[in-house]
């Protein structure tokens, strides 16, 4: 699906526990993938996946995605790519054409029935006939 020279990844310092080896070792990832001007996805899958990635995608089009969940750079490395692909995933699945439809007469006259039933319990609601004042 998308080309292994499109993606960019820069290993940073995790934060979080880990001891002595959090400050020595580079094991978080932040992935690039610059898909406004990839030539390996449509059009339409890029509009889509504007609104999916959010703030993870910058005005020029460039997705970054950080992970440091896992201690170690190699996982961490393919959660950053399984995340990417999850949003593009997402993206690729063209939404579902509502067909707008309308209710027909028995619907139409069940709910005024129900609405009639309502309207007729509440009329009889607190009212009081005069033996019962005294």
């Amino acid at each position: 699906m998308l080309a292994e020279d499109e993606l960019t990844e820069r290993f940073i310092r995790a934060p979080g526990p880990g001891g002595q080896n959090v400050n020595k070792v580079e094991t978080a990832v932040q992935l690039r993938f610059d898909a406004a001007n990839s030539p390996n996805l449509p059009r339409a899958v890029y509009l889509r996946l504007v609104p999916i990635a959010g703030r993870r995608m910058n005005r020029d089009g460039v997705i970054l995605i950080t992970a440091n969940r896992f201690r170690s750079q190699d996982r961490n490395r393919q959660d950053a790519r399984e995340r990417l692909a999850g949003l593009i995933r997402d993206a690729a699945t063209p939404p579902k054409y509502r067909r707008p439809t309308k209710p027909g007469k028995a619907a139409k006259q069940r709910r005024l029935d129900s609405k009639k039933r309502r309207s007729g319990i509440k009329k009889n609601r607190g009212k009081r006939g005069l033996s019962d004042d005294g």
